[in-house]
């Protein structure tokens, strides 16, 4: 007689059965829903919010413009600007942050590594509307911390919010962020044995020389990792909304505060899933590098 197992295949569905569901409601259903009206003229007011039109490629065709696509408030100015936001705030900003602050961790004492460390986490794990409000009330222009000690000081006050709203988003986004980077380099040079670097000091190197020469090589897979990870995060970042929402200007309108103004404010709905579709689209890209990338990485360890 066959006895019933936890592990079979038939208790295991049953187990599974409720987050599929949830998965299928959430995530499956929206994703081909959006995909069908991301080909209508679909509104959130009006005739077309309750009997849309079918119009076929034509919402994908308004994006890609060319008469357009370079105007601020368009698609191509948002893409544009998200992909230099991801450049200099996740490539440039978190990485190397997270990596340096990492380092640093490993040459400092233990009390000075715990401060570091909860002082960066506190950043990630805060709330977004208190990170968001905390900035704002930094940086305002009449009431704000940095400007009314710069008025203490008899020094002019400044309006970043609007003289330098995009490189505020990118500072702002690489504060916040930087402690996912820490957190997987500082595992990773825990991972590596202490005697290459006890070597490396009887030899006179220098600490830029062991990172260079032992560290970086040795974490590849992880700074291959962690690059591709906070690409995919920073791309679909919505928080700097909370800052500027999308201006002035669309000077700092990211490709999401893009989707949500032509969907939620234009009540576009049907072009808004198109960008939807798109966004999807370069995020499924940068999943399949990276699924490569840890298949890689697993043949390399058997």
């Amino acid at each position: 007689m066959k006895k019933f197992s936890l592990l079979s295949t038939r208790a295991g569905a049953v187990f599974l059965a409720p987050a599929a569901a949830l998965v299928g409601v959430f995530v499956i259903i929206p994703f081909f829903w959006v995909i069908v009206v991301s080909f209508t003229n679909k509104t959130l007011l009006g005739r077309t919010a309750v009997d849309p039109d079918f119009v076929g490629l034509q919402n994908y065709f308004t994006l890609f413009n060319p008469a357009t696509f370079f105007t601020r408030g368009q698609f191509g100015f948002s893409l544009i600007l998200t992909v230099q936001f991801v450049l200099f705030s996740a490539l440039i900003g978190q990485a190397l942050l997270g990596l340096i602050l990492a380092w640093l961790s490993q040459s400092v004492s233990p009390t000075l590594k715990n401060f570091l460390q909860t002082a960066v986490i506190a950043a990630w794990i805060l709330p977004e509307v208190v990170i968001g409000f905390a900035w704002f009330a930094f940086l305002d222009y009449d009431n704000g911390t940095l400007n009314m000690i710069m008025r203490g000081l008899g020094l002019p006050p400044g309006d970043l919010l609007l003289q330098q709203p995009f490189w505020v988003i990118v500072v702002f986004n690489t504060w916040r962020g930087a402690a996912f980077s820490m957190m997987l380099f500082n595992s990773a040079f825990q991972s590596i044995p202490p005697s290459y670097f006890q070597a490396a000091d009887v030899a006179g190197a220098s600490s830029w020389q062991k990172l260079r020469d032992i560290a970086l090589p040795l974490i590849r897979g992880h700074v291959v990792t962690d690059l591709i990870l906070i690409t995919m995060w920073t791309f679909n970042v919505f928080t700097p909304f909370l800052l500027t929402s999308g201006g002035p200007s669309y000077r700092t309108e990211l490709l999401s505060i893009y989707t949500y103004r032509v969907a939620f404010k234009d009540f576009e709905f049907g072009r808004g899933a198109a960008v939807g579709v798109i966004i999807m689209l370069i995020n499924l890209a940068f999943a399949l590098i990276y699924l490569q990338i840890a298949k890689k990485k697993k043949a390399e360890a058997e």
